[in-house]
């Protein structure tokens, strides 16, 4: 029987292809008949020779370093932080440092403090023009964020996110919102306790982001204190991210955004409807709602088991919240939608047992169906996901400066900086289509080479079969 290998959905192909790596020989017979045994090899005869300060163990940092130019972005950077450090004896401009800070995130450093571990790797000299500074000044240099530099990267965020949403050709364009919960275990500003599920009354910061489900790309991200909830404050920022996103969104297509219990208000209706925007949002379980789910007279079933018995049903509530009427808003539609299987968090009905509820709250014009309306809300899962990558892959807890606007600028280069790898990713390695950060990057950024020198000309020489390697013609 064959040994089966791993494929990636978007490939086909095993991983270890894509990266070079060879196939096992374990299937391949001798000419006697009998397999091959895998022997570990020695290394105890393995000399340690003297140092190569040739070897980088980023070489993928110079393609990277290459594609970020070409989109304008040290440009960018150059025209909008360079009034941050105007001093004649400047030695380290802002945008070089900001540059530099990007290199350490996408090479997997997640603090400032990275610095010193990757500060005599050739490539990273080579980007830092031989002068890799320390790391007090990376810390003493973020502290000079003010608001229009923070302003200036979230509006690059935005820009590089949405920058691929012109291809999009599907009928809906889903604008999720979330928030999510980053422990702080030192004294920081801005570090409060607030709804923290795992560690209660442990302080921290409550950032919102939002993202586009179709492109799986930040288009929006922003650092609160951990105190903070979401409100009518929230309003503005949330009105420029769905007017950003609605501008970029081709004809024919329609934005809809989806959130959860946290949008179940009158500002932020009102709001979408001032923007034409559409929405799909679940609604608060308060008392009132759940005494007409339970009590409405019929229900559309949408899906049955095999003995044809209704498994999932869905109705359309005559709901309306005082909050919302005070709005001005009369074409909110409440949708429920019960289930015999549990479907996300729900809340038990009590008169029919075996049955949970899920209500639901949309603009959407009144000839959709119900159920579709309710079931193109479950695409918002993709954005625990990417939640998990940004703490997991670039480290979004990990705020290691005291100042407030300091860590929401690192924040932010962290979402910039994972958008343009996705952008890389798209544009230069369409196959490695669906790989997360940890894998592109083993690929793509902390590849091995060497840099050689010879005359005038640099050389970076990579393993065999790796992607960055040009392609024969």
């Amino acid at each position: 029987m064959k040994t089966k290998q791993k494929t990636t959905p978007s490939t086909g192909k095993v991983r270890r292809d894509v990266t070079g790596g060879k196939r096992g020989k374990g299937n391949q017979a001798r000419p006697d008949g009998r397999r091959p045994r895998a022997r570990r090899g020695r290394v105890d005869n393995i000399g340690m020779g003297s140092p190569d300060r040739t070897v980088t163990g980023v070489g993928g940092l110079v393609a990277f370093a290459s594609y970020v130019s070409e989109l304008g972005v040290d440009a960018e950077l150059q025209r909008g932080l360079s009034r941050l450090k105007t001093h004649p004896a400047v030695v380290y401009p802002m945008a070089f440092q900001v540059r530099l800070l990007m290199d350490l995130l996408v090479a997997g450093e997640t603090r400032p403090f990275g610095i010193e571990s990757l500060a005599s790797d050739p490539v990273i000299q080579r980007l830092a023009g031989g002068m890799v500074p320390s790391v007090d000044t990376l810390y003493d240099d973020l502290a000079r964020f003010d608001q229009p530099a923070l302003d200036l990267l979230e509006a690059m965020v935005a820009a590089h996110g949405l920058a691929s949403l012109a291809q999009c050709r599907a009928p809906w364009v889903h604008l999720d919102i979330d928030t999510t919960v980053l422990p702080s275990f030192g004294e920081k500003d801005g570090a409060r306790p607030g709804p923290n599920p795992k560690y209660r009354g442990r302080p921290s910061f409550h950032p919102m982001l939002a993202r586009i489900a179709e492109t799986d790309m930040l288009v929006g991200m922003q650092l609160r204190p951990g105190d903070t909830g979401f409100g009518w404050d929230d309003l503005p920022t949330l009105r420029g991210w769905v007017s950003r996103a609605k501008a970029e969104v081709r004809r024919g297509s329609h934005l809809c955004l989806r959130m959860d219990a946290a949008g179940d208000f009158g500002g932020l209706l009102a709001m979408l409807d001032e923007e034409q925007v559409f929405y799909v949002i679940k609604a608060k379980t308060t008392a009132d709602v759940l005494g007409l789910v339970e009590t409405a007279p019929t229900w559309s079933t949408t899906d049955r088991d095999a003995d044809g018995e209704p498994t999932r049903q869905t109705c359309e509530l005559p709901f309306s919240r005082d909050a919302w009427k005070a709005e001005g808003l009369t074409d909110v539609r409440v949708i429920a939608v019960r289930s015999r299987d549990r479907h996300g968090k729900q809340l038990a009905l009590l008169d029919e047992v075996g049955w949970t509820v899920q209500l639901f709250l949309s603009n959407r014009p009144q000839h959709e169906a119900a159920s579709d309306i309710a079931w193109g809300y479950d695409g918002r899962a993709g954005v625990e996901p990417l939640i998990a990558e940004l703490k997991g892959a670039w480290g979004l807890a990990d705020a290691s400066a005291w100042s407030f606007t300091a860590n929401h600028a690192v924040v932010l280069l962290k979402a910039l900086t994972r958008n343009l790898l996705c952008r890389y990713r798209v544009d230069r390695f369409p196959t490695l289509r669906g790989w997360r950060t940890d894998w592109l990057r083993r690929v793509l950024i902390c590849v091995p080479g060497r840099i050689l020198r010879s005359g005038r000309r640099t050389t970076l020489r990579l393993l065999a079969g790796s992607p960055l390697l040009p392609r024969a013609a």
